[in-house]
């Protein structure tokens, strides 16, 4: 099963002051905060926001190498979670966008909006995307910390 749980390293900057954030998986998702409440949710947008930019570019998205010592893990929001399956599913099954409107019985470009990332999709639709491609979304949740 594939989670969306990445590790976040904060590192206290000692020259600005504030913590800077860094993602071992994903290099390009840096960010900071003052404190690390701020630290740690400016860590979510990032993350969701390096994602979404490896959907939009075609790029692949690195399994998160689990828990590492010492650092945060940081969930990728619900909605960007279910829109990185279908985007990963799609490329697992080599299926085209046409092929699998298709099948949905959909035109292409309600495709497109299930995995644009600033599109807010119904749920149930990228459901029933992943059905069609033998995948299910599976949800579960955790105490804040």
């Amino acid at each position: 099963m594939r989670q969306f749980l990445y590790p976040a390293i904060l590192t206290l900057d000692e020259k600005d002051g504030g913590y800077v954030v860094t993602f071992p998986d994903i290099p390009e998702a840096i960010t900071q905060g003052d404190t690390v409440e701020e630290a740690l949710s400016e860590a979510s947008d990032c993350l969701a926001e390096a994602i979404a930019n490896r959907i939009v570019l075609g790029l692949p998205i690195p399994e998160a190498s689990g828990r590492v010592r010492e650092a945060y893990m940081i969930p990728l929001p619900g909605l960007m979670a279910a829109k990185a399956a279908l985007y990963l599913a799609i490329q697992k099954t080599e299926i085209t966008k046409a092929e699998l409107a298709k099948k949905l019985e959909c035109d292409e470009k309600k495709i497109d909006l299930l995995l644009d990332p600033s599109h807010v999709s119904d749920l149930t639709e990228i459901e029933s995307a992943l059905a069609v491609l033998k995948q299910r979304l599976v949800v579960g949740f955790q105490e804040a910390a």
